[in-house]
């Protein structure tokens, strides 16, 4: 009862939040997001890491916690690395903190089911109340769930569908991973809650008018059934179709003869205005090649946008770079970025291949692949790496874990009465 209870605890505190059904026409304009990284949030998480990092002390599967360690281990050290030479070495440090609490979180997470079965009915429950509380939001709170022409930021939204959600980004990208959670559910706990989770999820990402989300839905279906399939074109599947998406989307914000392509084949070749946040983006990169600007560091800075000179665009005013990987180049610099592509976009291929060679249960291995590539190619869009919070980091770092965990350990019978999920 207490490991389910602490699922639901972990689970809500990622996806729900402390403060759902934000009133968007409240925030600040000059900065649209404060508050939401509060002290009672920094309170909790590390609570959930204290609780959790107790109950993987007394877990047989311990040694594998946040595995690979050494790229663990590597990728943190250069992050503190950069902090220290950034703009503001402590802020830096502290978010870097709490990123490396939400990696153990997201480890330890998955070791709390007993074993494949009860994971599948814990996750069923869960998306079901969350995709019901998602609903009830649009239904009875829609001036806090759908958003308003008031709303400070991106007005022009008005009347897409966000639930729960800060934004109808975040919500599209959450009903994708319902919607792949559906698929695990029916197979594995219930035909019925999986089939609720597929069809709800669906009509839900159709009305968030998140036209990439969506088509990326299927796209990453058909990936993860070619991925599965043929074995020897892993490694070219996963690099060469993100690679292409990078090329069509970012590099239409630097080279006008793709972006015309883009435009030629009816896709709005400014990706929603992100490509003047790409050029700046660019830019940030070039300054500062090796060792970025520190963790979270560059973006709504002073320096930032008062150094930005006469660009007048909403880029000045941005966030993030609306782009994971370049991000992680911002923040740590071109062997950041490459230490990431090693452990996010290489190692999972690897534990996937080794997964195969376990009896591990498939269908499991395949609701990891399916989150995990999908994430990749949202992060083309959106900057979803190293967040300190929010649902869609949290999901992507279960699955790159759970992949971990179904290539280095297979299941055996628990002694105990209660039954336990252990590993060699």
């Amino acid at each position: 009862m207490g490991r389910s209870l602490l699922f639901f605890v972990v689970i809500g505190y990622f996806w729900i939040s402390l403060a759902p059904f934000p009133n968007l026409s409240l925030l600040s304009a000059a900065d649209p997001w404060a508050g939401n990284s509060n002290s009672l949030n920094q309170m909790i998480a590390i609570a959930l890491f204290g609780v959790l990092a107790i109950f993987a002390v007394r877990h047989p599967m311990l040694r594998q916690v946040a595995q690979p360690r050494w790229l663990l281990a590597a990728i943190f050290l250069w992050l503190v690395l950069t902090a220290l030479l950034g703009a503001d070495p402590a802020t830096a440090l502290r978010r870097v903190v709490m990123a490396g609490m939400v990696f153990v979180i997201a480890s330890v997470f998955l070791l709390l089911p007993r074993d494949e079965k009860h994971f599948a009915k814990l996750l069923g429950l869960a998306l079901l109340f969350m995709l019901g509380l998602a609903y009830y939001g649009v239904i009875f709170m829609p001036s806090r769930s759908i958003h308003l022409a008031s709303d400070v930021v991106e007005p022009q939204l008005a009347g897409n569908w966000r639930g729960f959600f800060g934004h109808k980004n975040t919500a599209a990208i959450a009903m994708a991973f319902t919607v792949i959670g559906g698929l695990f559910v029916w197979q594995r706990w219930s035909r019925f809650a999986g089939a609720l989770l597929v069809g709800l999820g669906v009509f839900f990402l159709w009305k968030t008018s998140g036209k990439t989300a969506a088509v990326m839905l299927p796209a990453t279906l058909v990936l993860a059934w070619a991925f599965e399939r043929w074995r020897g074109l892993r490694y070219p599947l996963v690099l060469g179709g993100l690679g292409l998406f990078i090329l069509v989307s970012v590099g239409s914000a630097v080279n006008p003869g793709i972006r015309g392509l883009v435009s030629a084949l009816g896709i709005d070749a400014s990706f929603t205005d992100r490509t003047e946040i790409w050029r700046m983006a660019f830019s940030a990169i070039m300054e500062r090649p090796l060792t970025g600007h520190g963790f979270m560091s560059y973006w709504q800075t002073d320096s930032m946008v008062y150094g930005a000179g006469t660009l007048e665009s909403w880029a000045v005013l941005a966030a993030n770079a609306h782009n994971a990987y370049l991000d992680a180049a911002i923040n740590a610099g071109i062997p950041g970025l490459v230490l990431l592509v090693l452990w996010i976009v290489l190692r999972p291929i690897a534990d996937f291949n080794r997964a195969e060679t376990t009896d591990n249960d498939p269908a499991l291995s395949r609701l990891f692949l399916r989150i995990w590539l999908y994430g990749l190619l949202a992060a083309c869009l959106e900057t979803t790496f190293f967040t300190s919070g929010g649902p869609v980091w949290f999901t992507i770092l279960v699955a790159v874990f759970g992949l971990h965990y179904q290539g280095s350990a297979y299941v055996v019978a628990s002694p105990e009465p209660q039954g336990e999920m252990a590993h060699a």
